[in-house]
């Protein structure tokens, strides 16, 4: 496939992906595409990472594992893509459903909503419970103030890896660019830490995804200022002032355009130090605004949020119709 297709096919799984997200029901019965994916990353993880092995060998298993990953990956994919295009047109509408489950735009605003919805109706304790399903951090280090900063954080952050990235790469190559991107960015969750067991095996996939992820981090930051500028509760010129400033401060080479932008555009603090596990691992600040941050907050930046995607709606739709002419 390639524009306009991918265009209308991204499209077409964003409005899908919003309007049903993926059922319940049926990740009870079979799982989720993502889970799959890490299913055959634990087994990869289990079978080619010894302990026992020299640093260059493990970062040797990691780079197979990575090629056996995008193999599989792309080879379903393509296959399926093409079951679907004998379909003809009619071939839109279950390419569509197949591409939204590696969306994440209405699960994303759910599981941030949780977290305003528990610091309103449960306190601290609720709020804590419910940022822990979103953030690897320690939730009990957190107060009030931190379980609002770290459920808008990974909202930013997750606007880019959740869902500017995947569809930034569907509307590029469809079905299987979004597939190989999800199942980089799964891999790097998984084993792309700096830990003894995967700081050599995990390398490769580390390293993938942040390349992977770089255009759409700063596209996602775009559009969050973009967003600020229909938003009379945001600042258009504080996102793109945070940015310029601040994005480059962030320990990850991707994650502070989002957070930034964010930042700038609520008037908050986001970053800086944090606790995970325990250990504190320090960071730039992004923004200059306040760090006492509440669930009003959180609720901002999902109304943010909202608009940068309308606005990734429109975009995909203006250049669906530049294609065509």
């Amino acid at each position: 496939m390639a524009p306009p297709d991918t265009l209308l096919l991204l499209l077409a799984a964003l409005v899908v992906e919003a309007a049903a997200g993926y059922p319940q029901r049926l990740y009870a019965r079979i799982g989720h595409p993502v889970t799959w994916l890490g299913a055959l990353i634990a087994r990869l993880d289990r079978r080619l990472n010894r302990d026992d092995a020299s640093f260059v060998a493990r970062k040797a298993a990691g780079i197979l594992a990575l090629l056996v990953l995008v193999a599989v990956t792309l080879a379903t994919a393509l296959v399926l893509t093409g079951l679907c295009r004998m379909l003809g047109p009619l071939g839109l509408l279950p390419l569509a459903l197949l591409a939204s489950t590696l969306l994440a735009q209405r699960s994303l605003f759910e599981h941030v909503a949780r977290v305003a919805e528990g610091l309103e109706r449960g306190g601290l304790a609720a709020g804590r419970k419910a940022v822990a399903m979103i953030v690897g951090r320690n939730p009990e280090s957190l107060d009030e103030a931190g379980v609002a900063r770290a459920a808008i954080e990974s909202l930013s952050e997750n606007f880019s890896d959740g869902v500017v990235a995947p569809a930034f790469w569907l509307g590029v190559a469809g079905l299987p660019g979004i597939a190989l991107y999800k199942a980089i960015n799964t891999a790097d969750s998984m084993i792309g830490h700096k830990t003894p067991r995967h700081l050599a095996f995990g390398w490769a996939s580390a390293r993938l995804d942040d390349l992977v992820n770089l255009p759409a981090s700063r596209l996602t930051a775009l559009l969050l200022a973009a967003a600020a500028a229909f938003d009379r509760n945001a600042d258009a010129g504080g996102a793109w002032r945070a940015v310029r400033r601040d994005a480059s401060r962030h320990r990850s080479p991707n994650a502070g355009w989002p957070e930034a932008a964010m930042a700038g555009a609520l008037g908050l603090r986001l970053a800086g130090p944090r606790v995970y596990g325990d250990v504190v691992v320090e960071d730039g600040w992004m923004g200059d605004g306040r760090a006492e941050a509440s669930a009003a907050d959180i609720r901002r930046a999902l109304s943010l949020y909202r608009r940068a995607c309308g606005l990734l709606w429109g975009l995909a739709a203006l250049l669906s119709l530049a294609t065509l002419f």
